[in-house]
């Protein structure tokens, strides 16, 4: 379920808005120029499946992206939980290197095939926090401030597109802005929290 939380980008944030609409969430975000669309999950693919399976299974959505846009370098970030013991430290320092605000000087373009993040979008006074689930590509035009958060457990893979050979390269702002903001962690459990009474609803119904 992809959810949209919208927030002051003040001192201490507040929360102005939450949706799990997706018309609305396209709608909230191409008024700040961010591209957001729904591609349907390729079938028979397990958790944990490797950068090569995932670029054939959307091969023909992906070359035909790459063609219009002119994309020169399409790869697979990915991180999924394991037994290693030095999980926690190899998920933090993985997640530490996208939390702080920061831009691009080309279009961040993502397409989740599986698992979470949530893109942080500073634009206007306002953080649309984006809770993106497998299924949903993002585009975040070039100069905008942002950051990018996997959690305390990242588990996703995220099929990523670059117009450069040198792929992410990141110009930081050295605001604090991303601490003043629910994490990932916490807006997933307010995401579940906002489910509970309509599935209750639903379940009463049936």
């Amino acid at each position: 379920m992809t959810y949209l939380t919208t927030w002051t980008a003040d001192t201490r944030p507040r929360l102005l808005e939450e949706t799990t609409d997706p018309a609305r969430i396209a709608a909230v975000l191409a008024g700040i120029s961010v591209r957001f669309e729904r591609w349907p999950l390729a079938p028979g693919l397990p958790a944990g499946t490797g950068a090569e399976e995932i670029l054939a299974a959307y091969r023909s959505r992906i070359d035909a992206l790459t063609a219009a846009e002119g994309f020169v370098l399409v790869d697979v970030a990915a991180l999924h939980p394991t037994g290693a013991a030095n999980w926690r430290e190899v998920a933090a320092a993985a997640r530490e290197r996208f939390l702080a605000e920061h831009t691009h000087d080309d279009d961040e373009i993502r397409f989740f095939a599986a698992g979470s993040g949530v893109f942080y979008l500073h634009v206007d006074e306002r953080v649309q926090a984006v809770r993106c689930e497998a299924g949903d590509l993002i585009s975040v035009p070039k100069g905008t401030t942002h950051w990018f958060d996997m959690g305390v457990d990242p588990d996703f893979a995220a099929v990523r597109f670059f117009r450069a050979e040198d792929g992410w390269v990141g110009a930081f702002t050295g605001s604090d802005i991303a601490t003043r903001i629910p994490d990932f962690d916490a807006l997933a459990r307010r995401a579940a929290s906002a489910a509970q009474p309509r599935a209750g609803k639903a379940a009463a119904a049936s």
